[in-house]
């Protein structure tokens, strides 16, 4: 039986399911309950629907809700880390939605909220691939390109909560346009979004690809981590030609980082790092360390993949529950 007022659920809400992991103080997972997200929904029914996967993941944990020390939500989007306030999340059509409150309204216990990005940074940072490091940047590539900034083992939020945006910073002023409306934003370049855009454009120039064969085969609308790897397995030229771009901008993008903030770790995140690793992991480093300022940062900053997968999220929102009620 866990230790009364030990366990915390961290909950990771995104666009597509709720995953919910119920976490002891020895950071063990307990239990994990997952369920589709209804994105229909208007906001409360959903935080009921939060509230509910918190509730089953404390019961198969063997705890009442009320035992439970925390609940401690990443939310997609920009967020108000004090106030609990997702202020924007255009997966969920949410907008100033005070999620904390809400929440706690429902379940009686504190709730802690942040960036779903930041969180998984985080826990990256002190249970996965950046265990050791002092300063580390995660960096997310999915649909877009999201990003965490960990300083002194310190999430750093910045002055309104809205530091890590590093998918929007601009490394080709004349690129394509972003979702934001800018030109040239890295996300715009080497986020799967942007390289799917890439392959259809390759194929209706008279580019033979099989990439969009492997969608219809299995039913899917968008091309997933999964397509990119079987593409590449069977070696389409389109699909590893748009690879190489995308790793080719990742590793400038690395390398400004770096040049920024001084990290000794970078770590990226996200589906096709699951599903390539190395693979994917390996020339982004490569191009990093050729725009390096520092020659010696070659051998002193890690540039790794991240070790956590889908529970990256959940188990990095109880890291961050952890620290922010020490301090209450």
């Amino acid at each position: 039986m866990p230790r009364t007022k030990d366990v915390i659920v961290g909950v990771d809400l995104g666009g597509t399911s709720l995953r919910a992991l119920a976490v002891n103080g020895r950071n063990e997972i307990l239990a994990m309950e997952k369920i589709p997200t209804n994105k229909a929904q208007r906001p409360s029914r959903l935080i009921a629907d939060i509230a509910g996967v918190v509730e089953e993941a404390a019961r198969t944990a063997g705890l009442k809700i009320r035992e439970v020390r925390a609940v401690s939500v990443g939310a997609p989007g920009p967020t108000d880390p004090v106030r609990g306030i997702v202020h924007k999340a255009p997966n969920l059509g949410w907008h100033e939605v005070a999620l904390a409150s809400a929440l706690k309204a429902l379940l009686h216990v504190p709730v802690v909220v942040d960036n779903d990005v930041h969180v998984g940074g985080i826990g990256e940072y002190a249970l996965g691939a950046g265990r050791g490091a002092k300063d580390m940047v995660a960096i997310f590539v999915g649909t877009g390109i999201g990003g965490a900034i960990i300083s002194g083992g310190r999430l750093y939020d910045g002055s309104s909560g809205g530091a890590g945006e590093i998918g929007h910073m601009v490394i080709a002023v004349d690129g394509p346009v972003c979702g934001c409306g800018h030109r040239g934003c890295v996300e715009a370049l080497a986020s799967r979004t942007a390289m799917e855009r890439e392959v259809r454009a390759a194929i209706k120039n008279g580019r033979k690809s099989i990439v969009l064969k492997i969608m219809r085969e299995t039913h899917h609308e968008r091309m997933t981590s999964s397509i990119v790897a079987r593409a590449l397995k069977k070696n389409d030229k389109v699909m590893r030609k748009v690879m190489q771009n995308a790793q080719h901008y990742l590793g400038i993008l690395v390398a400004n980082v770096v040049n920024l903030l001084d990290p000794d770790r970078v770590v990226i995140g996200g589906g096709i790092n699951e599903r390539l690793g190395e693979e994917f992991v390996g020339p982004i480093r490569a191009t990093a360390y050729e725009y390096f300022l520092r020659p010696k940062d070659v051998h002193r900053v890690r540039i790794v993949g991240g070790t956590l997968g889908d529970n990256a999220g959940a188990l990095g929102a109880v890291v961050l529950a952890r620290q922010r009620l020490r301090e209450v």
